[in-house]
C-alpha cells in the first residue's frame, strides 16, 4: 500500500502553491520598455486608451459612403490614408476603400456587391434595405479615450502589443523579468548523443527554459553541475540570479547535497517536500538578499510537477502577474489518486472532459508529451463526472 509522503516540512499541495506564491509578493521593479521589447513581459499599471479607438469613423467594407437615401450621384473616391474629405450632401456618394475615414456627412456604407451604377446614379441593389450606420466603424466603437482596456498584472504576449499599439503606445511600462539560473545536477547526464552505458540524455535542460521564458522569466545560464558538494555549493553561492532552479539531489540519498549546500549558503527552508505524486521531494528556499531556490526532482515528470506547483507561482508573482480562476473540467473517465497525496496526472481533453493518458511515471514524458494539461487528482482520485482543476502542460 503506498504511504503519504512524510517528513517535519513536508506540506500538502496547495499549501505548498501558495506558499511560493506568497514567497514572491514582492514584484521586481517596474521598467519603460520599446513595444518590441516589452514581449513576456507584465504589464505594471492598467492599459488605458491613448484615444478613441477607432479615431475617427471609418468604413468597414470597400464600397460607397453614401449620404441620405438612394439613388445617389456618385462625386469621386476616399482612400484610407492621410487627407480630408469635402462633406458629403444628401443623395450623393463616394467610393471608399475599407478602413479610410468617411467624410462628412455620410451616413451610410453600401458595400460593392450591393451596388449597381446606372449612368451617372448609384443604386442600391441589397437583399435588405441599407439602413443608418450600416457598415460603418463608428468613432469609440471599441474603447474611448482614458478607458482602462487591461489591468496591472496581465502578461504581456503579441495580442496586448497589437492592443497598445492600436492605442497608439511606443513604450510599455512593465516589470523587470525574473532572472533565473538553471543548474542541472548529476554525473549520469549527457547532453548530446544516445544514452547508454550508465548514462542518460538530460531532458530537462531543453525543457526547463522554453517553460520557463513563456512564463515570464530571464533564464540566462543553464549549467551543469556534477555530483560534488563543492562545486554545487560554490554555484549557489556565486549566483545573482533573483531565482535559481536545481534539478535533482533534492532526496537523501548519497550524492543529494543540495540541503547540505543550502545550509551552508544559509539559506531558509520554505518548502521541504511536498505531498504530491510525482515529485515530493521538492523544495523552495529563500536565499540571502531576497533571492529564491527551487529545488526541482531529477526525475523529468517529477521536475515538471516541482515547476507547477513551486517555480511557475513564485514566478509569477516575482514577476507581478495576477493569477486568475483556476481552470476545471469533468473527468471523463476515473482519474486515478494516490491513497494520501494529490496526484498530478496528464490527460487529454474530450468532448466528454479529460482522460487519463498513460506513459505517465515519474521518469515518462510520453504520457505528457500528448498532454493538454495536468489534472490535479485529489487524494484517493477522481470518479468520472467529477470536476478537477487543470493546469496547463509546458
Amino acid at each position: 500500500m503506498a504511504t503519504p509522503s512524510t517528513g517535519p516540512g513536508v506540506q500538502s499541495w496547495p499549501r505548498a502553491r501558495e506558499a511560493a506564491r506568497r514567497a514572491g509578493l514582492r514584484p521586481l521593479p517596474a521598467v519603460a520598455l520599446p513595444l518590441a521589447e516589452a514581449l513576456g513581459h507584465t504589464l505594471a499599471e492598467p492599459l488605458g486608451a491613448l484615444t478613441d479607438l477607432p479615431a475617427f469613423d471609418t468604413s468597414a467594407m470597400d464600397g460607397w459612403a453614401v449620404a441620405g437615401p438612394g439613388p445617389w450621384r456618385v462625386a469621386g473616391q476616399v482612400l484610407a490614408g492621410p487627407g480630408e474629405s469635402a462633406p458629403l450632401a444628401d443623395g450623393t456618394a463616394v467610393e471608399i476603400a475599407t478602413g479610410a475615414q468617411l467624410p462628412p456627412g455620410a451616413t451610410a456604407v453600401l458595400r460593392r456587391e450591393h451596388g449597381r451604377t446606372d449612368a451617372a446614379l448609384l443604386h442600391d441593389r441589397g437583399p435588405d434595405r441599407l439602413t443608418t450606420g450600416q457598415d460603418v466603424r463608428p468613432r469609440g466603437q471599441e474603447c474611448r479615450r482614458n478607458e482602462e482596456l487591461l489591468p496591472a498584472g496581465t502578461p504581456v504576449g503579441p495580442a496586448v502589443l497589437g492592443l497598445a499599439a492600436a492605442c497608439g503606445y511606443d513604450r510599455l511600462l512593465v516589470r523587470r523579468r525574473p532572472v533565473v539560473e538553471l543548474l542541472v545536477l548529476g554525473d549520469e547526464l549527457l547532453d548530446s548523443g544516445i544514452p547508454g552505458g550508465g548514462l542518460v540524455r538530460d531532458a530537462l535542460g531543453p525543457l526547463l527554459p522554453p517553460w520557463l521564458r513563456s512564463s515570464g522569466a530571464e533564464v540566462t545560464e543553464v549549467r551543469y553541475v556534477r555530483d560534488d558538494f563543492g562545486l554545487l555549493r560554490d554555484a549557489l553561492r556565486h549566483s545573482t540570479a533573483d531565482v535559481v532552479v536545481t534539478t535533482g539531489g533534492t532526496a537523501a540519498g548519497p550524492v543529494d547535497f543540495l540541503h547540505r549546500a543550502l545550509a551552508e549558503a544559509g539559506a531558509r527552508l520554505v518548502v521541504d517536500g511536498v505531498a504530491v505524486r510525482p515529485g515530493h521531494p521538492m523544495l523552495l528556499a529563500e536565499l540571502p538578499g531576497g533571492r529564491h531556490l527551487v529545488g526541482l526532482p531529477g526525475n523529468p515528470l517529477a521536475a515538471v510537477a516541482g515547476t507547477v506547483t513551486l517555480a511557475l507561482p513564485l514566478l509569477h508573482a516575482r514577476s507581478g502577474r495576477t493569477a486568475g480562476p483556476p481552470a476545471l473540467a469533468p473527468a471523463a473517465a476515473a482519474l486515478p489518486g494516490h491513497p494520501a497525496d494529490t496526484r498530478l496526472q496528464p490527460v487529454r481533453r474530450t468532448a466528454a472532459g479529460v482522460v487519463p493518458l498513460p506513459f505517465d511515471g515519474p521518469a515518462m514524458l510520453r504520457g505528457l508529451a500528448r498532454a493538454d494539461a495536468l489534472a490535479v487528482v485529489p487524494p484517493g482520485g477522481a470518479a468520472a463526472g467529477e470536476t478537477v482543476e487543470l493546469l496547463e502542460a509546458p
